[in-house]
């Protein structure tokens, strides 16, 4: 459509139709194409009413003046624009243009309405303002003045934070030169004065960018980085909300949606946010800021320079502080605390500059930018490995250990350097204590790869046990002692785990194996001895050894010496040891069931789901109370719960459901803690899988769920379709299925008689459903139809006239006259119970047999 008036009329029918959206963009494409001057004001005026419909005020006033521009005299223009000033705050300028509408119709009552209000608000915000300004004159006279009584300055600061944070209280202290009042405030050095002033600017801050910039201007970066840099734990953490605050606003975030307070003047931020974050660089490295200066700059720096979504494109600002500041921050990491020229820190600093090196590499996009940052690492540790100057060689080894506390591969990779684990292991050897404890502390954290775990068992555990010995200092002995069991630990871990097999591996498909042999490419071939038949024979035998107690041992280590790689070492052993069904039972009698709990809840995300697959495997086939006897077994629930996602395979959520449904068979605080974990929306999603298994697994866990109270209150609720689903699933062709839904029907028309009288309505189908139930040729499908037909009949008696009315009398009567039979005699009795029912109601004559 390129005819602006068909467009214009297009909108018109939109606009009629409160599609406010599409109205707007018909006008939108009109003015585009339109060249006549009077169209394009109508087309503005009728975009702006559009607008203040969407509450989008100040794009309203922006297309009513447009329109204005070309027709002043165009009154719903004026008055559209009225509407829209007034909404954004702006009450003079509204009352102006309501002036021109009553002057062009003076007889228009609506406009004399309008002029009435705007009138009275003007005076009204007058008022206040008047009296606001005069509260904040005082404020400031009584703060300013040493001679004031310390509870009216205490009273003054509270009240002027309070007045700070609301919006017009705000706007009168900003133009009240309350700005620089403030810094006067903050040039007193009194702790009080500084906290009240600066919570005050905070308060004028948030929500306003145009404000936020102006303070941040006026103040300085300097000065806000100076006063956050002081050794005062509640100054300098009031001074860092106020920089999150100001970059809060500059990034448009946590900004409440004010409709009508849209902002007129559009900021560009980027030169502003560039210049914060270079000075929080500046600070990680100048030895005047405090400890906790330093921390506040690393904090500000996680917090608001990599991406929150990584569907973001745009890590420009990650790029940029890794290009000006990753070597400041390798500074911080490489810092030694026992040494005299060290930066004064917290003992979170550099705990908190290896995490920010983590969000950095994290938020990284390709391979080419992951390997800048790695070469600016690499660059810069070996500036600083100099065998003359040990001092300096502590500092790189130093920064190593800070970088595998964060980006794990990245660490690995700078170990991967010449002669960095030679340097580390020969510290060990030294005789300053310094030496020794850097040396300790980067093993530890180097050991969690099984090559680096060799490594040191070859070279070093000799030597740290002789270090154990000799030295007096408590930090180093047990460091050493933790590193030698931790990379023993570890190293027993891989190897089982190398036993088993039971590392993941990807699944070659023939056809691209074939094209790799033609192309000549290297096919790693399988070795002969991790065929699954070699593979089992080995999981035997070690079961047979008491592998499970020794896994279990490892488990109970010290929190230094079992690691979270170590951890998932040890749940991938017991994910091969619970393959086998037959090997499950030796697996619980040597310890396994409680061992596995810790690993599922804390580790690795991998290392977790790998222990509650291990869990839902033991948990599926065995009695609870055995595998996990008294409290324990709640524990379990959990882990199981956490398999049951689409990001699991389908074994784990099999398995996870059959776990689910031998627990909620056991008990009914089992169900209600199944309940809690918020399990049953997962399991009614698995209910609808087209994968036959998860589907039966599923409903069979629902099933014995519907012995709850509140899982019955959920299916009596309004709005569901959870009763139409177990109804239909009753229908299904796989006996397994309908065999767990008619169960599941058989118990919520027992304990809820609403839900009787709901079957019949949720689906028309119900009564073929109920028929097909009770004609089944599987016995025990049979009787749950039986009994679901007698909850439908006792329910209510015109339930039971409307059963009486169907084909469903002749299936009752026809099961009911049968002779007795030991094997079926429950079902006769079932469908004899349906029958004596009708007939205590007085809807059929007794049958002769």
């Amino acid at each position: 459509m390129e005819d602006p008036i068909q467009l214009k009329e297009e909108g018109n029918k939109y606009f009629q139709a409160s599609d406010y959206e599409k109205a707007a963009q018909s006008y939108t494409q009109a003015i585009k194409l339109s060249k006549d001057k009077a169209l394009q004001a109508v087309l503005y005026r009728n975009r702006a009413a559009c607008f203040l419909k969407k509450e989008e005020y100040a794009k309203a006033a922006s297309d009513a003046s447009r329109a204005i521009d070309i027709n002043s005299s165009d009154i719903k223009a004026l008055y559209r624009r009225s509407q829209a000033l007034e909404k954004l705050g702006k009450l003079d300028q509204a009352f102006k243009d309501a002036q021109k509408c009553a002057t062009i119709e003076p007889r228009n009552k609506n406009f004399q309405e309008t002029l009435r209000r705007l009138g009275a608000d003007i005076q009204e915000k007058l008022r206040i303002q008047f009296s606001t300004d005069l509260r904040v004159q005082k404020m400031f006279e009584i703060l300013l003045d040493e001679n004031s009584e310390k509870e009216k300055r205490e009273k003054a600061a509270n009240n002027l934070i309070v007045l700070g944070r609301e919006e017009a209280g705000a706007e009168r202290i900003f133009q009240n030169n309350g700005v620089s009042l403030l810094l006067q405030l903050i040039e007193t050095k009194n702790a009080e004065l500084i906290l009240a002033a600066v919570r005050t600017l905070s308060g004028m801050c948030t929500g306003h960018k145009a404000r936020a910039t102006a303070i941040l201007h006026y103040l300085g970066i300097d000065s806000i980085c100076m006063w956050m840099s002081v050794d005062n734990e509640e100054i300098s953490l009031a001074v860092c909300n106020l920089l999150q605050t100001i970059t809060d606003c500059l990034l448009g975030q946590g900004k409440e949606e004010q409709h009508g307070k849209e902002e007129a003047v559009v900021l560009d931020t980027k030169k502003d946010l560039r210049m914060i974050t270079t000075r929080l660089l500046d600070m990680l490295v100048s030895k005047k800021v405090s400890g906790q200066g330093r921390d506040r700059a690393l904090n500000l720096l996680n917090k608001n320079i990599p991406r929150k979504d990584l569907k973001d494109h745009d890590n420009s600002r990650t790029i940029f502080v890794i290009d000006n500041g990753l070597k400041k921050i390798l500074k911080v990491v490489g810092q030694i605390p026992e040494m005299p020229d060290c930066l004064p820190l917290t003992e979170n600093t550099q705990l908190t500059a290896s995490i920010l090196l983590n969000k950095l590499y994290d938020d990284l996009r390709c391979d080419p930018e992951r390997d800048n940052y790695r070469v600016i690492c690499e660059e810069y540790i070996k500036s600083k490995i100099d065998p003359q100057n040990m001092d300096k060689t502590l500092h790189a080894i130093q920064m190593v250990s800070g970088v595998l506390q964060g980006p794990f591969d990245l660490g690995n990779k700078l170990l991967g350097m010449k002669g960095v684990m030679e340097m580390m292991v020969a510290l060990c050897g030294s005789e300053r204590e310094i030496d020794q404890l850097v040396a300790v502390e980067a093993l530890i954290h180097a050991s969690t790869k099984l090559s680096r775990a060799t490594f040191i068992i070859s070279n070093g555990v000799t030597l740290l046990k002789e270090i154990y010995k000799k030295t007096k200092n408590e930090k180093i002995k047990i460091r050493a002692l933790v590193m030698s069991d931790k990379t023993i630990l570890y190293s027993v871990a891989s190897a089982l785990v190398n036993c088993t097999n039971s590392y993941d591996t990807k699944e070659l498909v023939p056809e691209l194996v074939q094209l790799a042999k033609f192309s000549k490419q290297h096919v790693p071939e399988e070795h002969p001895k991790d065929k699954k038949d070699f593979v089992v024979k080995r999981v035997k035998r070690l079961l047979k050894a008491g592998v499970v107690s020794a896994l279990a041992c490892m488990v109970k280590a010290d929190s230094a010496i079992l690691t979270d790689q170590s951890k998932e070492l040890i749940a991938r052993v017991f994910l091969a040891l619970c393959e086998d069904p037959k090997d499950r039972g030796t697996v619980i009698a040597q310890g396994g069931g409680k061992a596995l709990i810790p690993l599922a809840v804390e580790g690795t995300d991998v290392g977790k789901i790998k222990a509650s697959h291990a869990l839902a495997k033991i948990a599926a086939i065995s009695n609870p109370d055995i595998a996990f006897p008294g409290e324990r077994v709640y524990e379990v629930v959990r882990p199981l719960v956490s398999l049951l996602n689409t990001e699991r395979d389908g074994l784990q959520n099999y398995e996870a459901l059959l776990g689910l449904t031998n627990f909620s068979g056991r008990s009914d605080k089992l169900r209600m803690k199944i309940v809690k974990e918020k399990a049953l929306p997962d399991i009614e999603n698995y209910m609808f899988e087209n994968h036959d298994q998860l589907r039966q697994a599923a409903t069979e866990c629902m099933c014995n769920l519907v012995v709850n109270k509140e899982v019955q209150e959920r299916f009596v609720a309004d709005g569901n379709d959870r009763l139409k689903l177990v109804v239909l699933l009753c229908g299904e062709d796989d006996e397994k299925v309908q065999r767990a839904a008619a169960g599941a029907l058989a118990m919520l028309t027992a304990a809820q008689k609403k839900l009787c009288s709901k079957m019949t309505e949720v689906t028309t189908q119900w009564l073929e459903i109920l028929q097909r139930l009770c004609l089944h040729d599987n016995m025990e499908v049979q009787h749950r139809g039986l009994v679901i037909t007698f909850n439908l009949i006792s329910a209510d008696k015109e339930l039971a006239k409307k059963v009486v009315e169907t084909e469903l009398l002749e299936i009752l009567t026809f099961i009911g006259k049968q002779e007795d039979d030991p094997k079926k005699q429950h079902i006769i009795n079932a469908a004899r119970d349906c029958l004596t029912k009708c007939m205590d109601y007085g809807l059929i004559k007794p049958l002769s047999r």
